[in-house]
């Protein structure tokens, strides 16, 4: 599949959601309210967002998303 260009916002909104994840999916994470309604936020933010009415195949393009923050979060770590 062809890399595909995401705009920025979405992009941010995904990574902040893989943030709030991993925070939560951490052991004994401190105020999982806070966390868990952040998450509910930007799994909406995530969803409705505007682009995947222009995506051909918006699951496939869902997938690579994901799959394309979780790598750069990858490298940043490393």
């Amino acid at each position: 599949m062809d890399a595909i260009d995401f705009p920025d916002d979405l992009v941010q909104t995904q990574a902040a959601w893989n943030a709030a994840y991993d925070a939560l999916a951490a052991p004994r994470p401190c105020d999982t309210t806070a966390l868990r309604r952040r998450l509910l936020r930007l799994s909406v933010r995530l969803w409705w967002h505007p682009y995947w009415e222009t995506a051909p195949s918006a699951s496939a393009a869902r997938t690579e998303l994901r799959q394309m923050v979780r790598a750069r979060g990858a490298v940043r770590a490393a």
